[in-house]
């Protein structure tokens, strides 16, 4: 099982950084809340912070833990760790993404995302209304 963090990125006016990955990466086309493989021996916090400013140039501060997913993509087996984070600074530049958008949490909805991130959107979108 590989473990892998995911940002639930807040901005000022309380929107979500959503990302969708390029056509050539595993799970292309599908938007996901960005993140990486989290190093041996490396906390959830700084695997996002070094992820976020290695695949878009931004800083972020990871404040709370949102939750877990495990989910199989055939024979890769991942599990999921999602924190909640503040963006503190940076131009974004993307590397392993063709797009990103900032969203209303109540916005998600109409993006079509990664499987291992949907029950994250479903609990933000339940959080929502």
């Amino acid at each position: 099982m590989i473990e892998v963090a995911a940002a639930i990125i807040y901005n000022g006016e309380g929107q979500l950084l959503i990302a969708r990955r390029r056509e050539d990466k595993s799970q292309g086309g599908l938007w996901e809340f960005p993140g990486g493989k989290i190093e041996p021996g490396e906390s959830v916090q700084h695997c996002l912070q070094r992820e976020l400013m290695e695949e878009m140039s931004i800083s972020i501060l990871p404040y709370a833990f949102f939750g877990t997913n495990k989910h199989s993509y055939g024979n890769l087996h991942i599990e999921l760790i999602a924190w909640k984070a503040e963006y503190l600074e940076g131009e974004m530049q993307l590397v392993d993404h063709d797009d990103y958008q900032w969203v209303l949490p109540k916005g998600l909805g109409q993006f079509v995302f990664a499987p291992a991130d949907v029950p994250f959107v479903e609990r933000l979108l339940k959080e929502s209304r």
